[in-house]
């Protein structure tokens, strides 16, 4: 037994707790919570309502824990509704669904490079700390610029240092192309001044400047992300079956409260 289900009979008290034994064993609640659901949550829920209407008799009690049994499928839907967010989320991120696309369509960008996955598990505060470190690598990478125009003896080599570790690997990887791989317009990287003037400028601004668009439409690719999620049909019959739920929520409570108040000799027989 688990603690919310030993804590729960302690709300009750007298016949009450008697009253709860009898329901949390009885037929209905015996079937209602499924193997992998928590048992304590479902006890504490009933002692709850047992609580509230202090049920008398068989019928009263059978009343009471319908009412415990609606809203534990209640609860049930709910995690259904959100389990067909989380699938229909899984879909719109498959190779094949363009939601990138879709989002920036009204943009007409060449190409987004931005993954649908790292807008969506990106929180603001990952993207400004994203924006923050591509402004700091940028501006690093104007400061070499400026000293490779410098009239410096080692121009070069202050440069280099002057990059971000991953700026100066790219570079690395530049020069060690092999030439035969290149396309006919293409030059090899040279490991100079002019050649690394060359590669920031050809290569590492414009990556600055497609990076600072994917994070700026990071929400576009969020809302388009989620809104592809939905499952119209799907959420149609959760609803459907929520109103159903409902409706019998509102008959088994009037017709519970009708007895009580019939005990009670508040209303006329």
């Amino acid at each position: 037994m688990t603690g919310k289900m030993a804590d729960a009979p302690t709300e009750i008290s007298g016949t009450e707790i008697t009253r709860f034994n009898a329901l949390r064993h009885g037929v209905l609640s015996r079937y209602t919570v499924l193997p992998w659901e928590d048992a304590g949550e479902y006890c504490a829920l009933l002692a709850a309502l047992v609580a509230e209407h202090s049920p008398q008799g068989p019928t009263e009690e059978h009343l009471v824990e319908e009412l415990a049994g609606i809203l534990w499928r209640k609860r049930r839907l709910r995690l259904a509704e959100a389990a067909a967010h989380r699938r229909g989320l899984r879909d719109t991120l498959e190779p094949y669904r363009k939601t990138v696309k879709a989002a920036l369509v009204h943009l007409d960008l060449p190409d987004p490079a931005e993954r649908a996955a790292d807008a969506i598990r990106a929180t603001e505060m990952d993207t400004e700390t994203d924006m923050r470190e591509m402004e700091d690598d940028e501006a690093m990478t104007h400061r070499a610029l400026g000293l490779l125009g410098s009239r410096r003896d080692d121009a070069y080599e202050a440069a280099l240092a002057a990059l971000r570790e991953d700026t100066q690997a790219w570079w690395a990887d530049m020069l060690a192309r092999d030439p035969d791989e290149l396309d006919e317009d293409e030059k090899p990287a040279t490991a100079d001044a002019e050649g690394l003037r060359c590669f920031i400028q050809t290569e590492v601004l414009p990556w600055f400047e497609a990076r600072r668009t994917e994070l700026a439409n990071r929400p576009l690719i969020r809302e388009q992300a989620f809104g592809e999620a939905l499952d119209p049909d799907k959420l149609e019959r959760l609803s459907r079956y929520e109103v159903h739920l409902d409706r019998k929520l509102e008959k088994m409570l009037a017709m519970l409260l009708r007895l009580k108040d019939l005990r009670q000799g508040t209303i006329a027989r």
